[in-house]
């Protein structure tokens, strides 16, 4: 019994020595690197850049998108950056580029003049007005619509627009789509 008595009261002890000793290791702990340098390791270098800067100097300094600019840009999709397709609701149930959201360009003037209400935008096109200072591409079937509908937006005084020249005609042609002969 002594025995047993003994053992138990070394375990006590030894679990009371642990419990003083023990530290939380994650209260202080510092990072091993910023938010930072994770968001460059996960999100792709295009998508990086046009996340890391809301001035017109920085992202849209470039007007013209490119397809290989574009295609992660697609695979992540996030608020920060709206891809519109400005092309009519029939051509678009062809097919088009993922994550894009549709907003005709026979609409677009209106649409984005600041009178319009954006309750009665998200009502009408299903998606949020973009604010001034979002990053916005814009796309059509060929490059020619698009390049009038970012014109237009800066007229409005969206400052970060840009034009995928290439359009769906070169995004369907890449990705094996070509559904507009």
């Amino acid at each position: 019994m002594s025995f047993i008595r003994a053992s138990s009261n070394t375990f006590a002890r030894t679990s009371l020595n642990l419990r003083a000793t023990v530290r939380p290791i994650f209260l202080n702990s510092p990072r091993p690197f910023s938010s930072t340098s994770i968001n460059q390791m996960v999100v792709s270098p295009f998508l990086y850049e046009a996340r890391k800067t809301t001035s017109r100097n920085a992202w849209a300094k470039e007007p013209i998108v490119k397809y290989e600019e574009l295609k992660p840009i697609t695979q992540q999709p996030t608020d920060e950056i709206l891809i519109v397709d400005v092309r009519e609701p029939d051509e678009v149930a062809l097919g088009s580029i993922p994550s894009s959201v549709n907003l005709p360009l026979s609409r677009l003037k209106e649409a984005l003049d600041k009178g319009f209400n954006p309750g009665d935008f998200q009502k009408e096109f299903a998606f949020s007005k973009p604010t001034y200072d979002q990053n916005i591409i814009f796309f059509c079937r060929s490059g020619k619509r698009s390049a009038n509908a970012a014109e237009l937006a800066n007229e409005k005084g969206y400052s970060n627009v840009r034009n995928y020249v290439g359009s769906w005609l070169d995004w369907s042609k890449r990705e094996g789509e070509d559904k507009d002969d």
